[in-house]
């Protein structure tokens, strides 16, 4: 058998163990045979690379979470392949649509500011430190760690032993009880955050 048809079956065995008899350790081969080619893969789509390797694990994540319903019709390789460029155009989608919001935010929202409702940098960081002092110290130090230390939620997780579906949650209740308590004053916030 020629090296690539060993290395083709090898794939495909994996994936059998793995949807079939819940074999971690199979999950594991793979996870850590396909990790680094599949981020360098999705760094084509993808400039951050603690994305891309976000990418992939939540890629990997889906894969074992629907290990029982995973239909290939194509290589094992050309499935992943696929999955983690699917997973790339769809980050981009969920960006795009976030920067799109965002900015008509700004747009419909600060053209009715008149110069007595500018606020000064300071009164914004002190009424958004003030809303971030209402939330569960968890979910505070989750979202600050992200927004003003710059760290990934991979990093975040590792460093808190939680899960990055644990991060996300997090990161989700802390933006949507921004948005409820600095509702007035969310395109400044915006600006200042990002």
């Amino acid at each position: 058998m020629k090296e690539k048809e060993k290395e083709i079956s090898s794939i495909d065995s994996l994936f059998w163990r793995i949807a079939i008899k819940d074999d971690e350790i199979a999950f594991r081969t793979l996870f850590f045979q396909f990790f680094s080619p599949l981020c360098v893969f999705a760094h084509r789509y993808i400039d951050r690379w603690e994305t891309c390797e976000d990418i992939v694990q939540e890629t990997f994540f889906k894969i074992w979470k629907n290990r029982k319903n995973i239909e290939i019709n194509t290589s094992s390789r050309n499935f992943l392949i696929t999955s983690v460029k699917n997973t790339c155009i769809d980050f981009l989608r969920k960006q795009e649509t976030e920067q799109n919001w965002q900015q008509k935010e700004i747009e419909n929202n600060t053209s009715w500011y008149t110069s007595g409702d500018i606020y000064s940098t300071i009164e914004l960081e002190q009424m958004l430190s003030a809303a971030l002092a209402k939330l569960p110290d968890n979910i505070r130090i989750v979202f600050e760690k992200n927004r003003f230390e710059g760290m990934t939620y991979t990093e975040i997780a590792a460093e808190h032993n939680i899960s990055v579906k644990t991060v996300e949650a997090y990161m989700t209740k802390a933006l949507k009880h921004l948005r409820v308590e600095l509702k007035d004053y969310l395109p400044l916030i915006i600006l200042l955050l990002w």
